[in-house]
């Protein structure tokens, strides 16, 4: 003020009417900002300790040449702020981010710790035409995981699987015998544990088992039913299940064809693990025949 006005009183407390007038003008003009005369006379005239809020003291401090309070307290303090210059309203635009941060933080951390817990999830296989749900315990899941290997879940004897996971989303190859496998994706709800996923009947395996268990005179006929719906390269496997032989036994298509339509009794007890098929034939078939007559 000294600069514009050289008569001006040195000390601030000393300025009357028309000094506030040129105070608020010289102001207005170096850094396009006004005060009130009251606020003048409230942090000026009167006894307050406390600092006035920190949008006048940033325009009071671009006046004397700084860039913002901060910048004035930094180069007038050696670089050390004194906190006891706070007033209380300041206080509260530190303290209360902090606080806000902090309780961010704590919701952050409990939100992680019980999305991360690992639930138990039930799933029924239910036959898509029937809508009757698969009991047997012959429902596998294959559980996908990127970058590890699948992990394997049974049925028990009422057709359900239960897992216990932490994901949200969950990628699973469903197979059981007589239905076809399928990949599902699920959005797992964590209020809704219990799911029902439909199979589809693999035709061709009930085809075969089919033709185990039908008691039919016109074996010639069976015969080039199955000649046609069967690939010339298919391969089949049964898997002995005795305990004097176990392994497998392999079988091309003549050898396969021969066994199922001869007139034997174990072929009542055959029973399809697995078979696959390319272009409307079947390529590859795995099953087991669980007791033989005597």
């Amino acid at each position: 003020m000294q600069k514009s006005f050289p008569g001006i009183k040195a000390s601030i407390s000393d300025w009357r009417g028309q000094d506030i007038t040129d105070f608020q003008e010289d102001l207005l003009e170096k850094v396009n900002a006004h005060i009130s005369e009251k606020w003048f006379y409230n942090h000026i005239k009167a006894e307050n300790k406390s600092l006035p809020r920190i949008d006048v003291l940033n325009l009071l401090s671009k006046y004397v040449g700084y860039a913002n309070w901060d910048d004035f307290v930094y180069k007038n303090t050696d670089g050390k702020i004194n906190i006891k210059s706070i007033s209380k309203a300041n206080q509260i635009f530190i303290i209360l981010p902090l606080v806000v941060i902090f309780i961010m933080s704590v919701l952050v951390l409990l939100f992680q710790f019980f999305n991360n817990r690992e639930r138990e999830y039930s799933f029924d296989f239910y036959d898509s035409y029937t809508k009757e749900i698969i009991k047997n315990n012959r429902c596998e899941i294959k559980l996908l995981s990127d970058n590890e290997s699948p992990i394997h879940y049974l049925s028990d004897s009422t057709g359900r699987v239960v897992l216990k996971t932490n994901k949200s989303v969950v990628s699973m190859l469903i197979s059981a015998p007589y239905y076809k496998s399928d990949t599902i994706i699920r959005i797992l709800k964590k209020f809704d544990r219990a799911q029902k996923i439909s199979l589809q009947i693999n035709d061709y395996a009930l085809i075969l088992h089919y033709f185990s268990e039908m008691n039919v005179d016109d074996w010639q006929k069976r015969r080039d039913y199955l000649v046609e719906i069967i690939d010339n390269g298919a391969i089949f496997y049964q898997v002995l299940n005795d305990k004097n032989k176990q392994g497998m036994a392999l079988y091309n298509k003549t050898e396969f064809i021969d066994k199922l339509t001869m007139p034997t009794g174990s072929l009542k007890f055959i029973e399809i693990l697995d078979i696959k098929f390319k272009n409307d034939k079947i390529i590859l078939v795995r099953f087991r025949i669980n007791k033989l007559s005597k």
